[in-house]
């Protein structure tokens, strides 16, 4: 398990691999600086190594830019999947200063975020994987409240009730261990990244 904290954020991520393979698909990085929160997930296509290359490569392009605007690093990512597998792609940027993030995804994976005034916002992703191929990207902007929590996850985990989970799970570890409580069967390569805007 991966933990994060800074003084604007705190973020916990855990993979599990399919099967307790050797080689997980799914792929992450997150970083923070003094202005800003940048997250990254992700999901090989398939499972084994192909599917971790195609990842990898996704992150580690991420890890060297991620200064850079979310459509740029979401075209950087594109690029950089030419003559892989392919893979879905998740990305957050928060900014800190002014209270709101950029996300885009193509893929399925999913991220939500909960208000403390009760309010759930799911973006929709686009449909399909990066491949190196053109590609349209949704690139979203949404403001946040302090204190607001988000959860994003591959596809290897399915929660019916996520809303409910952010809402009663006061505590980060606490929305952690719910999960994996759940994640009884790896029948897929799982990950899944909780955070606090502080």
């Amino acid at each position: 398990m991966t933990h994060l904290l800074q003084n604007h954020i705190e973020v916990f991520a855990k993979q599990t691999s399919k099967d307790g393979n050797r080689y997980n698909g799914d792929s992450y990085f997150l970083t923070a600086t003094e202005d800003y929160f940048v997250c990254v997930l992700a999901d090989g296509l398939g499972s084994g190594k192909f599917a971790y290359e195609s990842s990898s490569a996704v992150v580690e392009m991420v890890e060297k830019h991620h200064d850079q605007d979310v459509d740029t690093l979401m075209r950087y990512c594109n690029e950089v999947l030419l003559h892989k597998r392919g893979a879905a792609v998740a990305i957050i940027k928060a900014y800190f200063g002014a209270e709101e993030f950029v996300y885009s995804c193509v893929g399925n994976i999913r991220f939500y975020l909960y208000s403390p005034d009760g309010k759930m916002t799911y973006p929709l992703p686009v449909t399909g994987y990066l491949s190196g191929r053109p590609q349209l990207f949704r690139t979203q902007r949404f403001s946040y409240q302090k204190n607001s929590k988000f959860l994003i996850h591959s596809d290897g985990l399915n929660i019916t009730s996520t809303k409910s989970l952010l809402q009663y799970k006061k505590s980060l570890a606490g929305i952690m261990d719910e999960i994996s409580l759940r994640l009884s069967v790896k029948s897929d390569d799982t990950t899944f990244i909780a955070g606090s805007l502080l």
